[in-house]
């Protein structure tokens, strides 16, 4: 079995003061030590690089040096992978949102989702709600 975190996830292990610091951090660790595949898509490594070290997201944010050291640590893990667009993502695309409309900060989340299916990977960690309107999506939620 696969899974792979959202950007939420990531950013929450990050964040001593989010009052889900230590579940993220607890999931986190319980999947680098599982056996288990876990895929790291690049829209979600950007984006926590982007909003780890913004001054306006976060009061103390990350210096670049930690957040891309972080970013490292997933990487080197033995079974993790990463992976992007294939050629035929479009048409995963418009199938994952066939019947959704998509626009505005949902248009992340749709592509994460069509990443998901393009890729094979059936589970989802995240505190985004928004992950359910795309079927077939195994969407869980670490802080529920």
């Amino acid at each position: 079995m696969s899974a792979t975190v959202d950007v939420n996830v990531l950013l929450y292990s990050s964040d001593e003061s989010s009052p889900f610091h230590a579940k993220a951090r607890e999931l986190i660790e319980r999947l680098a030590s599982e056996a288990d595949l876990v895929y790291l898509f690049w829209p979600v490594l950007m984006g926590y690089l982007r909003l780890a070290t913004h001054p306006a997201i976060f009061p103390r944010p990350l210096s670049v040096g930690t957040a891309t050291a972080n970013v490292e640590q997933l990487l080197s893990l033995p079974h993790a992978r990463t992976a992007g667009e294939g050629e035929g993502f479009w048409r995963v695309y418009t199938a994952t949102t066939s019947g959704i409309i998509v626009r505005g900060n949902l248009v992340t989340d749709a592509h994460l989702a069509a990443l998901m299916r393009e890729n094979g990977v059936g589970t989802l960690w995240t505190h985004d709600r928004d992950f359910r309107k795309f079927d077939g999506l195994r969407v869980r939620d670490p802080f529920a």
